[in-house]
């Protein structure tokens, strides 16, 4: 070894609900480029499946006394164990994720959506790290251990906009209700929010209800209505039929049970609670019926993402029209596009109109209901309202929807944003900013500039 070699205790982690066989190809392929550096590596050879191995691991990479810690990102993990990983160990940290191709098949890693929930964990938690997103084999793989790692500053900036159409957006928002279903999971810090914080800034009040609420009110739903339903879902969709169909009409229920609340409650949007729980409990997913609630101006916020449900809102309120909360996949610097997408709840209106909507089944939990098309060509806008380091701020992005070929399964769009994706995918995880981002079709960055000089929002333009 080298005079400048490294004792690199390094720390893969992994989900058994991802290809495995894949995700086990990448590894090896990462640890063979780290060992070509001259660096020594001490820690597993094998996927991190659960807290408990690598609680294991932690352990064993402690006793070795590493100079640095190298978490790979080689699926989706939360940030829970990226913490606890934080917590443990004083060394410089830095975290590799891998990217995948796009071939039009399931999120065989997603890795990337990983690596951006434990940067905000680890924003919030001021804990500095150097971070890569390249395949292996890509040159500048030493660039990964600097010898200081350094914090990047929010490029938030005050805007200079007229604010007066931005008060008539608060005046929309004022006293709107989200209905929140279930407690975000463990690890998705992104998630986390202060509902006294939320009505200060927006005039939004957030009501809790248990996930067992929303599952009694669909097992009660009547037979007619869900029969009824599903006629009038196959006026959108193709495939209904291929699908196993107890599991379609458990689905369509939390459609009917979501109504039913928004009816009692008068509730605006959903902050829902949707894995494991819809699947391991109840039996249906929630995705479908998203996209059906979202095409009627009721948005819902997967993983109980209060700050995504109203960041939806807001975004619907400045574009009159449907929105969708997606998670930004893959960043490809050479293409210069990014993926945006989600399990299959993009309201039916986005759908390109040469690729008619089918309904599908969960990727990784194999139940339906769930949309699946790309989305329409066209101008985009993507916003957010942040909680980045622990300070409130609006992120804010422009886009081209391109026509190409479905990306991933459910329902995705391959963008090219107005920032090179390279500059963009920085700003993303320097910033520590949450997995969700709001679109819409049309540009809209105009009124939402407006509106954080209403509300005294600083803005931090992707």
């Amino acid at each position: 070894m080298s005079g400048n070699s490294l004792t690199l205790g390094v720390l893969p982690l992994g989900r058994p609900t991802f290809d495995v066989g894949f995700a086990e190809e990448m590894l090896a392929a990462m640890r063979a480029d780290l060992e070509a550096l001259g660096h020594r590596l001490v820690g597993p050879e094998t996927l991190l499946m659960d807290a408990a191995a690598t609680e294991a691991a932690m352990a064993e990479v402690a006793a070795a006394r590493p100079d640095r810690i190298l978490i790979l990102q080689v699926t989706f993990t939360d940030a829970a164990m990226t913490c606890r990983i934080a917590d443990r160990f004083d060394q410089p940290l830095a975290i590799w994720a891998v990217p995948e191709p796009r071939l039009g098949g399931r999120l065989r890693l997603n890795a990337f959506c990983g690596l951006n929930l434990a940067s905000h964990a680890l924003g919030l938690r001021h804990r500095l790290f150097s971070w890569r997103h390249a395949a292996p084999g890509t040159p500048g793989l030493e660039k990964l251990f600097p010898e200081t790692p350094m914090v990047a500053p929010l490029a938030t900036e005050a805007s200079s906009a007229d604010p007066a159409e931005g008060r008539a957006l608060i005046d929309q928002l004022r006293g709107r209700t989200i209905a929140r279903i279930g407690r975000h999971p463990e690890g998705f810090d992104t998630c986390g929010y202060d509902a006294d914080r939320l009505a200060v800034l927006t005039g939004i009040n957030v009501v809790g209800f248990e996930l067992a609420e929303l599952f009694a009110r669909a097992q009660a739903a009547p037979e007619a209505d869900a029969a009824a339903l599903r006629e009038s879902a196959a006026e959108n969709l193709t495939g209904l039929d291929r699908v196993d169909q107890a599991e379609l009409d458990r689905s369509l229920r939390l459609k009917l049970a979501l109504d039913g609340m928004k009816r009692d409650g008068g509730f605006d949007a959903f902050a829902i609670r949707c894995w494991p729980e819809t699947f391991t409990e109840y039996g249906g997913a929630v995705c479908g019926p998203a996209s059906m609630m979202g095409e009627g101006r009721v948005p819902c916020a997967c993983e109980a993402d209060v700050y995504g449900a109203a960041t939806q809102l807001l975004l619907q309120a400045a574009a009159d029209a449907p929105v969708f909360l997606v998670d930004l996949v893959d960043l490809d610097v050479d293409d210069d596009t990014g993926v945006v997408w989600h399990c299959g709840q993009a309201p039916v209106s986005m759908a390109d109109p040469d690729a008619r909507a089918r309904a599908t089944i969960h990727t990784n939990r194999k139940m339906p209901l769930l949309f699946e098309f790309p989305l329409k060509p066209g101008p985009v806008t993507f916003a957010r309202l942040s909680q980045a380091r622990g300070e409130q701020c609006l992120v804010l992005a422009r886009g081209e929807m391109l026509k190409r070929e479905m990306a991933f399964t459910g329902t995705s769009g391959v963008v090219r944003f107005d920032r090179p994706a390279g500059e963009l995918l920085a700003r993303v995880i320097d910033s520590g900013l949450e997995h969700h981002m709001a679109l819409a079709y049309g540009d809209h960055v105009a009124k939402l500039e407006s509106f954080a000089a209403a509300a005294g929002l600083p803005v931090l333009h992707l």
